[in-house]
C-alpha cells in the first residue's frame, strides 16, 4: 500500500505470513521492518539500537531496511495527532516492527498510547524475559539465578479503561445500579467516587496462556506458572486461572501435567519433555522471586500483574535500563523496551539503550534469525563485562569506563564485527 507521510525504503521485501499459517512468518533476508524512536530518550535510544541490530543482521548475511513510521510527539509534528492510523496500518503490513518509549499528552484522548498501539493490533501477549548479563551490578547476590519469561495478558483487566470518574453523572449512575440492581449495598462508601470494572474473558485468558504454554514446549522450559490473586478476586483472577487449567488439562495430553498430578502421581518426578502447570498467589509470587528464583520459569498472568511482576523480576538483575519487551499477536510482534521515555535525559546521548537493543533480539528471534540474535546478546554482555557502559551502570562499578549512548552502541557494534 501507499502511505502518505511514511517513506518507504527504495529497496527490501515485506515480511507475510506462510500460506495456510495464523503465526508463521515468511521471512526475506532483506526485509522492510517499521521503527518507531520514540519520545523522550527513544531519539538517542532508537538509533542506538537500530545500528547494533543492523550489524547482526549484516554479519550474518542479511539486510534489514528500515521503515521510519511516527506515533508521540514525532506523529503530533507530521499528522497533528498522536497515533496515526497509517503507522497502524504500517506495522500490520510488515508484520515485524519494533519502538522505543512514548509519552502519553495529558489531556490527549488515549490512556496510553502504548495500550492503544496493542489495542488497534491485537497485540494481546506483552513477553518481558528476564535474564542476568554478566558485568551488570545488580541488588541481589545472585542475580544469575534469574533467568524467565513473563506472559503478560495485553488487551483486558484494568487497562480495559472501563471506569467512570468521580462527580459524573455516569459514575452515580453505575453506583446506583451496583447497589440497587445488583444488591452492594453498603459497599461503595458514600461521598465522591470513581468506579471501574475489570473483565477478564476466557476468550482472553485462554489464548494467553496457550501462548506462554507452546513458548516453554518449543524452548525446553519446565514450567509455567499461572499467577492470580483468585483468593480474593474469585470470578475474575481465580477464574483465570481455572481456564489455564483447563487449557493445560484438555488440549496438551501428555506434554502438559498439572503440579497436582506431578506430586499426587509421580511423587515430584517431572517427566522428560513435559511441562510442569502450577499456580501461586501473586502477594506470594513477589516474595519468591527474591526466595526461589530459580524455581520459575515462564509466568502466564494478567495485565497489571504482569507489570508489576516483570519490574520486580527485572530489579533483580539490574534495572529497567535492561530489560527487554515485545508484543505479540498472531503474525504480528511490535518490540519495545520495557522503561519509559525519561524526557530529561532527551537529546543527552547518556541514557542506556540496552533494553531497546535486546527488546531488538527479541524481534530477530520471532523472524527466526537465531544466529544474529545470539551475536546481539552476546556482544552486548561483552560490552558490559568488559566495563564499558553507560553513566547508569559506570556509577555503580569499580573501574568502568563511561560511553555515551552512541558510543555504547558503537562499541557493541565492534563486538559484533569480533565475534562473527
Amino acid at each position: 500500500m501507499s502511505y502518505d507521510k511514511i517513506e518507504q525504503p527504495e529497496t527490501g521485501e515485506k515480511i507475510t505470513l506462510k500460506e495456510g499459517a495464523e503465526d508463521e512468518l515468511e521471512v526475506p533476508d532483506n526485509p522492510i521492518i517499521p521503527i518507531i524512536y520514540g519520545d523522550g530518550v527513544g531519539s538517542d535510544v532508537g538509533p542506538a539500537a537500530q545500528s547494533v541490530l543492523e550489524a547482526a543482521a549484516e554479519a550474518t548475511g542479511r539486510d534489514i531496511n528500515w521503515m521510519r513510521v511516527y506515533a508521540g510527539e514525532s506523529a503530533r509534528e507530521k499528522y497533528d495527532e498522536n497515533l496515526p492510523q497509517e503507522t497502524v496500518e504500517a506495522i500490520k503490513e510488515h508484520r515485524v516492527a519494533i519502538k522505543g518509549p512514548l509519552t502519553t499528552p495529558v489531556g490527549a484522548g488515549f490512556r496510553s498510547l502504548n495500550v492503544a498501539l496493542r489495542k488497534k493490533l491485537d497485540l494481546y501477549a506483552n513477553v518481558r524475559p528476564t535474564y542476568y548479563l554478566d558485568g551488570v551490578p545488580s541488588p541481589v547476590s545472585e542475580p544469575e539465578q534469574m533467568n524467565m519469561v513473563t506472559f503478560r495478558e495485553n488487551t483486558e483487566d484494568v487497562y480495559a479503561g472501563i471506569e467512570w470518574e468521580e462527580g459524573t453523572d455516569e459514575v452515580e449512575q453505575v453506583k446506583e445500579f451496583v447497589e440497587d440492581e445488583m444488591g452492594a449495598t453498603g459497599v461503595i462508601h458514600d461521598g465522591p467516587v470513581g468506579i471501574g470494572i475489570k473483565p477478564i474473558t476466557e476468550f482472553g485468558s485462554k489464548r494467553l496462556i496457550r501462548r506462554a504454554i507452546d513458548y516453554a514446549l518449543e524452548h525446553d522450559r519446565d514450567s509455567v506458572t499461572l499467577v492470580h490473586k483468585g483468593n480474593i478476586m474469585k470470578f475474575t483472577e481465580g477464574q483465570f486461572r481455572d481456564w489455564g487449567y483447563e487449557v493445560a488439562e484438555e488440549e496438551y495430553g501428555d506434554e502438559v501435567i498439572t503440579e497436582d498430578t506431578l506430586w499426587e502421581e509421580r511423587d515430584g518426578e517431572q517427566p522428560e519433555d513435559a511441562v510442569v502447570v502450577n499456580d501461586r498467589i501473586a502477594d506470594n509470587m513477589l516474595q519468591q522471586l527474591l526466595t526461589r528464583t530459580d524455581q520459575y520459569d515462564v509466568i502466564a498472568t494478567m495485565n497489571l500483574n504482569g507489570d508489576y511482576m516483570s519490574d520486580a523480576a527485572g530489579a533483580q538483575i539490574g534495572g529497567l535500563g535492561i530489560a527487554p519487551g515485545s508484543n505479540f499477536g498472531d503474525g504480528l510482534l511490535l518490540a519495545e523496551p520495557v522503561h519509559g521515555s525519561a524526557p530529561k535525559y532527551e537529546g543527552q546521548d547518556k541514557v542506556n539503550p540496552t533494553a531497546m537493543i535486546l527488546s531488538g533480539r527479541m524481534m530477530l528471534e520471532y523472524m527466526g534469525w537465531d544466529d544474529a540474535a545470539d551475536l546481539v546478546r552476546d556482544a552486548v554482555e561483552e560490552t558490559i563485562s568488559s566495563g564499558k557502559v553507560t553513566y547508569d551502570l559506570e556509577r555503580q562499578l569499580d573501574d568502568a569506563e563511561k560511553l555515551a549512548t552512541s558510543e555504547y552502541a558503537e562499541e557493541v557494534v565492534n563486538n559484533i564485527e569480533k565475534l562473527s
